[in-house]
């Protein structure tokens, strides 16, 4: 199946484009620029996809609670503009959501169905959501598979991630002589972008079921034992922490406290691995690139 991967210099989009090989159709902005209604037909018509992964978004969440109108246009209506014509054409199409969409301020301790009924507490998450609507109304009669896959807390390659930032924290608090502080209020559920790509192929692989799809690493945590576990892996041992609530910083986006996905089945009963192992497996090539940053090596 021939797959185009908009976004596809991003994060997530650089993993399905090395995931996909020769099958991958790499659309970042120089092939096609979502901003542009009038550009949205001539990459179909040179690459003719199956299916398009839509990974592109804006995802500053500060700066789309600064920006609400253009947020909702970027993750919004031009993820509208994308399903209309694919469904136009009987293309597969795959749309990338958010934890966000929930404002994860439920009192009951249970983790987000894919079922539940989205309730976003800010900018970035009414955008997403937008995003959602418009894809499910463009398929609601087309022959075309739709699934939108919600994930959370995605880290890895290129770095500048926040197992990257951690590393920086802590570099800048052992200068100081100061405890690095880290939130203890914010649940969530990091994710391996290489193993998300990995699920989605999965997704494409069996069908591609219209529905709804929850894919996070297994398990859930707060940013601070998160933060933990990531020093623990790179052994810094010599920074004291500090648990803060998020409270603590005040920025334009209020991030939903405990917006925890439960994860659904995924094709042949695959599973991703825990969010442990996953940081486990991504330390060794994030230090290597930190490393190599350090050194001038290019």
């Amino acid at each position: 199946m021939r797959v185009a991967v908009t976004g596809a210099r991003g994060r997530l989009g650089g993993a399905l484009i090395r995931a996909l090989g020769d099958d991958g159709i790499a659309w970042g902005r120089t092939e096609v620029d979502l901003d542009d209604p009038g550009e949205i037909e001539a990459p179909f018509l040179r690459d003719r996809p199956e299916a398009v992964v839509h990974a592109a978004a804006w995802t500053d969440v500060d700066g789309c609670a600064g920006n609400p109108d253009l947020a909702h246009q970027r993750n919004g209506a031009a993820t509208g503009r994308l399903a209309r014509a694919c469904a136009s054409r009987g293309v597969h199409l795959v749309v990338i959501s958010t934890n966000e969409v929930f404002d994860g301020l439920r009192s009951d301790g249970r983790a987000y169905a894919a079922d539940d009924t989205p309730s976003p507490g800010n900018a970035y998450g009414l955008s997403k959501l937008a995003g959602e609507r418009a894809a499910l109304d463009a398929f609601a009669e087309a022959p075309a598979a739709l699934a939108i896959v919600r994930t959370a807390w995605l880290f890895g390659p290129p770095g500048r991630d926040f197992p990257d930032k951690i590393l920086d924290a802590a570099a800048r608090a052992a200068a100081t002589g100061t405890p690095l502080r880290l939130v203890d209020d914010e649940f969530g559920n990091p994710t391996s972008v290489d193993d998300l790509a990995a699920a989605i192929l999965a997704l494409l692989g069996g069908g591609l079921p219209t529905a709804i799809h929850h894919v996070t690493n297994a398990g859930s945590t707060t940013r601070a034992d998160w933060a933990r576990e990531i020093l623990r892996l790179a052994d810094v041992s010599d920074v004291p922490t500090e648990d803060v609530p998020s409270r603590t910083w005040s920025r334009p986006s209020v991030p939903p406290p405990r917006a925890v996905l439960e994860p659904t089945a995924l094709p042949d009963g695959m599973t991703l691995p825990s969010w442990r192992e996953a940081t486990a497996a991504y330390l060794p090539v994030l230090l290597r690139a930190r490393a190599e940053r350090e050194g001038g090596i290019h």
